[in-house]
């Protein structure tokens, strides 16, 4: 079953169902009036406030009309008796358009669903007000047949009007709850200035930000939002991401790095030349996961779509069998039969039941878009709070994956370490290996000419062999080495254990059929690595640390971590086997932190895959969570962030089942023999009032995520933490002030 989006009803993804397509994707409505309402929401809302205002006017007088008839004794004064004859007929009259033009929309939803053979909540409230109605217009054209009867225009009247204003009050709340979304789409300029040559001369000018195209070059001066992403190509500035990343702190920028599209320019006058546009860029990309996420179905809600299915059929059999009960068995006559069965409808309409999980799921998805933590679908939030296991990958994502050269040992004694970095160095510079990317720096930065070799060839998993000028060049693990006929000696292994204590990666380099040397190699842990760490184990869940490094430089790293389970020399290709055995022994959620694109097989086989450090290629990712900042820390903001989350939506589904389910004795008539059977007089209003109410409650209780502050926070120099845009500006304009 799909969900309607705009009033949360679940409908059949029938052909004859309601339907609309938007970029891509198929919505499902219950009715034509959510159908307008999703296409034109701004419309629908003034013309919704309209028929509020109206509804209000009308129902005034109809319930100051009908005092005398519900209360004769203290309202009975209010009108001579020949003029009380006449009041039926002015509240007919008052109550005719108000029933068929206020409330045609449910007639029109009643209708929708009778064509696409389903209920919807439409149903229950056109056919409870209609009864009220139709009984009240016939006692008032025929009272020869109804002598003694009271009209009941009133209770039609004011449940219409309060299920407006109940849904006024949604709207408005959906609203503030859409904030996150509406405040990344307002963060993109309208306008852009590029540079555009005319014959000899280059030309600013300012166009539509429709019209900037791909390599286009665009100028940004200071405190202008960047149009779109791009790659800077002049300039030196610093960047104001926070409204995208959530990163407190601005990052410097200079020729060749990435920008993204709505962060702010603080300081210097920059030329970024236009790489993503349109849907293409972040924002973007961010706006749609969003939307996606918060329309996403939880898993627990499958109960609830069940329930949902049958749920307006039971209250109708619920409230027709209630109705003729009371006529036949309790014999209180065809008013208040008729009272009771509206009652039992309008209390039981799920309207409640349908929005609370897309009302917290808003919310939840909102937030994490605030902070720079993507969820791709509402059941990776309630994944998220069953996350008892957590597997990070250790190259890049406990550590910074940009290591350097720490040692280098010349075993021959002849070849020196000049030559002998040199020759690697090489070797790597056909490797995009982060390693090997180590050695070719180091060689750089010490002003050695770094060639290209004449062949390269990458041995996965164990190194690299390569062919240079007379020079054959291996470097790699023990293994390549044995593979390869090059015996390890114990001298040779003893330095590479004690290099590999210390928590470097020893690789070993042989040259022209000789083992020539070792390199050590060193990847800094990040700096928040530790303390997410210690967050997770206080939070009660295993962590797992995963690498293809030997066990002693992998147990080296996890001691600093504080991580007790190291999986170590594990190939690329083997991480998605490692996950799946950890699945089956723990049989609990397994959750697996990776860069997202080379970690890919092994975020996809985890129950929840969280790709970090997504940077501007957040379209790109296999996890089910999307971390733009390269923080280890947002990895416990996001597990945090889902069990608020579905706290809320149990919550919601409590508050919507108690008042769906818990009223209904009431409604019913349970009271009737305490307080006598003219309670059904007021109950039907009483009903409309618990049914606006009830979706009131699950969206202002889903709002109160918004509250929610993570755990960790950026400071400001007198130490009180950020959490706020407007922090962030006093935070750089006090930084600023102190250089």
């Amino acid at each position: 079953m799909a969900k309607d989006q705009v009033c949360g009803m679940f409908v059949e993804e029938k052909a004859n169902t309601i339907q609309y397509n938007k970029d891509g994707r198929t919505y499902y409505f219950c009715s034509t009036q959510c159908l307008n309402e999703f296409i034109q929401p701004e419309k629908e809302l003034r013309k919704l406030k309209i028929y509020v205002a109206i509804s209000i006017a009308l129902t005034i007088p109809i319930v100051f009309l009908s005092l005398p008839h519900m209360f004769p004794a203290q309202f009975g004064h209010l009108f001579p008796m020949d003029i009380m004859n006449y009041t039926n007929y002015v509240m007919l009259a008052l109550a005719t358009p108000l029933q068929f033009w206020i409330g045609w929309r449910f007639y029109r939803g009643l209708w929708d669903g009778i064509k696409a053979k389903a209920s919807n909540m439409d149903t229950l409230i056109a056919i409870g007000t209609t009864a009220a109605y139709l009984y009240s217009a016939v006692v008032t054209i025929a009272p020869e047949y109804f002598p003694f009867e009271s009209v009941y225009f009133e209770t039609a009247a004011i449940i219409i009007t309060l299920i407006l204003i109940g849904r006024l009050l949604e709207t408005r709340t959906k609203e503030k709850a859409s904030n996150a979304v509406r405040k990344l789409l307002d963060l993109q300029p309208k306008m852009a200035k590029i540079i555009r040559r005319e014959g000899n001369t280059e030309v600013e000018l300012e166009i539509p930000i429709e019209q900037v195209q791909e390599g286009d070059v665009m100028v940004i001066r200071p405190g202008e939002r960047i149009p779109t992403d791009g790659v800077v190509i002049d300039g030196i500035s610093s960047i104001d991401e926070s409204a995208v990343t959530g990163e407190s702190i601005p990052v410097d920028k200079k020729k060749d790095d990435e920008v993204i599209g709505a962060t702010i320019n603080k300081s210097g006058l920059l030329k970024v030349k236009a790489t993503k546009v349109g849907q293409d860029t972040v924002l973007s990309q961010i706006i749609t996961l969003v939307e996606e996420a918060r329309t996403g179905k939880a898993q627990m809600q499958r109960l609830v779509d069940q329930v949902a299915k049958y749920f307006v059929p039971a209250v109708l059999a619920v409230a027709i069998g209630v109705g003729l009960g009371w006529y036949f068995i309790g014999d209180i006559g065809i008013t208040f039969s008729l009272l009771a069965f509206v009652s039992v409808i309008i209390i039981a309409c799920p309207c409640a039941l349908g929005i609370a999980t897309p009302a917290a799921l808003m919310m939840g998805t909102g937030k994490g878009a605030e902070n720079g933590i993507l969820f791709k679908g509402g059941e990776y939030l309630e994944i998220a709070n069953k996350v008892k296991t957590i597997v990070f990958d250790k190259t890049g994502t406990l550590t910074k994956g940009k290591p350097s050269v720490t040692d280098i040992i010349d075993l021959t004694n002849s070849i020196g370490e000049t030559e002998l970095l040199r020759l690697a160095a090489i070797a790597e510079s056909g490797s995009e290996h982060p390693l090997g990317q180590a050695v070719v720096n180091c060689a750089k930065e010490k002003g050695i000419m770094v060639s290209n070799p004449d062949m390269f060839e990458a041995v996965s998993g164990h190194g690299l062999q390569a062919r240079y000028a007379d020079h054959i060049i291996l470097i790699g693990n023990r293994k390549l080495m044995e593979d390869n006929n090059f015996p390890v000696t114990q001298t040779m292994d003893s330095m590479l254990i004690e290099l590999e204590i210390q928590g470097k990666t020893a690789v070993l380099v042989a040259i022209d059929n000789k083992l020539a040397g070792i390199i050590g190699i060193a990847d800094t842990i990040k700096e928040n690595a530790k303390e997410a760490i210690d967050v997770l184990k206080s939070m009660r869940i295993e962590v797992v640390m995963l690498t293809g490094d030997n066990e002693r430089t992998a147990n080296a790293v996890a001691s600093k971590l504080g991580i007790d389970r190291v999986v170590a020399q594990v190939l690329p290709q083997e991480k998605e086997r490692v996950i799946s055995r950890l699945k089956s022994e723990r049989k609990n959620v397994v959750a697996m932190v990776g860069d997202g694109i080379n970690d890919a097989p092994a975020l996809a086989r985890a129950d929840l895959g969280i790709a970090i450090g997504s940077g501007t290629d957040v379209a790109k990712e296999t996890g089910g969570i999307i971390l733009i900042k390269d923080d280890i820390r947002d990895v416990v903001t996001a597990l945090d962030l889902g069990k608020k989350t579905v706290s809320k939506i149990k919550q919601n589904l409590f508050w919507a089942f108690a008042y769906n389910t818990g009223l209904i004795p009431i409604a019913g008539g349970v009271l009737v023999p305490f307080l006598g059977v003219g309670i059904f007089g007021w109950l039907p209003m009483l009903a409309g009032v618990a049914m606006a109410m009830s979706s009131v409650t699950v969206v202002g209780n889903s709002i109160l995520l918004g509250r929610y502050k993570p755990r960790f926070a950026a400071k400001k120099p007198n130490g009180e933490e950020i959490y706020t845009s407007d922090d962030l500006k006093e935070t750089y304009s006090l930084q600023q002030t102190s250089r």
